[in-house]
């Protein structure tokens, strides 16, 4: 059974609130760097030998395209670029506090 559709908008905070954009396109930029390579090397593994994911593992980089992509069109501009943001502020605290963690290990280990 279809619902009939009553023809309304979403409401004002989902349509013209200045901080919904920004604060969706950041936290999907973040979901973007942590389950984007995690589903895709999940994938290489079950369609592919061990060495063979490995070997095909980089091409997670194209994805990257998406952002971007949004960026260039005209009526995404703002979502695409607090999405990059996203993505860069995650990437960066991700090798931050690995560097700082592996710092740490080989400074002092017993």
């Amino acid at each position: 059974m279809q619902v009939p559709d009553d023809g309304r908008q979403p409401d004002w905070w989902h349509r013209d609130h200045p901080t919904f954009t920004a604060l969706s396109g950041f936290f999907t930029g973040l979901a973007f760097v942590v389950v984007v390579p995690g589903l895709f090397i999940g994938l290489l593994n079950w369609l592919f030998a061990d060495d063979t994911a490995e070997d095909l593992f980089p091409f997670v980089l194209v994805t990257l395209g998406v952002p971007i992509g949004l960026v260039i069109a005209p009526k995404t501009r703002r979502f695409g670029l607090y999405m990059l943001i996203g993505v860069v502020m995650t990437a960066l605290v991700v090798l931050g506090v690995g560097g700082l963690v592996l710092w740490f290990m080989l400074t002092y280990q017993s």
